[in-house]
């Protein structure tokens, strides 16, 4: 593939679509980054966003031929053979661990994306209804809790997509504007959210900054999501043990990209959380710590929806511009 960087003017980034053979896109904005401010005046935007996956995983409860592996510990139960320890460890989410950590983002009146898996929606709809009478945004995180990278047709995708906006408007109320898979979109998710008139997607991980997917039958703002700030890695074995290491994970991130917005470089943070994560209470006091660094930051960042930062996004910075 030859370099995009000739003819994205100001650095606005055209990712190739998964169904370019591979073709990848090194160079995004070449350092050329927009003069942008977000809608308070700040520099540095932050996400931060809480999954809703719980009862959308895979569960031979549920009549899947294997139930989901990664839990508090790996399963050691024999794949194949119901897991009920496995399926309380996901039920532990929706009946304490939202509550929990909803509350601790209204009490700072802090808005968040929370990233809906439709079948979880479909069980928990009450779960939904609160999350919208709250301001959060829903936004569509697939009908189940998997890659999409891994469906075989475009008319099985097409058909999961709209169960899950389907579930998530009938209990919300709004039509999802965005979208976030579990690994990694396939090489026809793109062109269905923009057929359902999506604002944007969240399945890239490239970038400090949205940009725009021009390759399409119309530009799709791309907000790229991250994994570093992100408590699935108190799942893994080289990441957070403690809850003082994400928060104080976070604030570093925070310090350096404040550093970079103080030079006037646009930039976004992303955050990322899970109610089985950290709504239990030894991590929950991580989710806490953050809420509250970011509550004091005041003015110097603008914590918004991704639909809002992608509205921004596209009205200051013009497709192909």
């Amino acid at each position: 593939m030859t370099s995009t960087a000739g003819r994205q003017g100001r650095g606005i980034a055209d990712r190739p679509a998964a169904t370019a053979g591979g073709e990848r896109n090194l160079d995004g904005y070449g350092g050329r980054w927009p003069d942008l401010r977000w809608p308070n005046g700040a520099r540095l935007a932050v996400s931060v966003n809480v999954n809703l996956e719980e009862g959308a995983e895979w569960q031979v409860g549920d009549g899947d031929p294997a139930s989901e592996r990664m839990g508090e510990v790996l399963s050691v139960v024999e794949p194949g053979t119901r897991d009920p320890g496995q399926e309380q460890i996901f039920a532990y989410g929706t009946r304490a661990g939202f509550w929990r950590m909803l509350e601790a983002l209204d009490m700072r009146k802090l808005p968040a994306t929370w990233l809906c898996c439709g079948r979880a929606v479909e069980r928990s709809p009450a779960l939904l209804t609160a999350i919208r009478a709250s301001g959060h945004e829903a936004a569509v995180h697939g009908w189940r809790w998997r890659p999409h990278a891994d469906y075989r047709s475009r008319e099985a995708e097409a058909a999961d997509l709209d169960r899950c906006i389907a579930a998530i408007t009938a209990a919300g109320g709004e039509r999802p504007a965005g979208f976030f898979c579990r690994g990694a979109e396939s090489a026809w998710t793109r062109g269905l959210l923009i057929e359902r008139g999506f604002l944007y997607t969240s399945n890239a991980f490239d970038d400090d900054l949205p940009y725009w997917d021009l390759s399409g039958t119309r530009p799709l703002v791309v907000v790229p999501y991250a994994l570093d700030s992100n408590d699935m890695k108190f799942f893994h074995p080289n990441g957070f043990v403690r809850a003082g290491e994400m928060a104080d994970y976070v604030d570093d991130a925070l310090e350096v990209l404040l550093a970079e917005a103080a030079r006037g470089l646009p930039r976004l943070l992303n955050i990322g959380y899970h109610l089985r994560i950290a709504g239990r209470p030894g991590r929950f006091a991580a989710f806490s710590r953050v809420l509250d660094r970011l509550a004091g930051l005041g003015d110097r960042v603008w914590v918004a929806p991704r639909a809002a930062i992608a509205g921004a996004f596209a009205a200051a910075v013009p497709a192909g511009s």
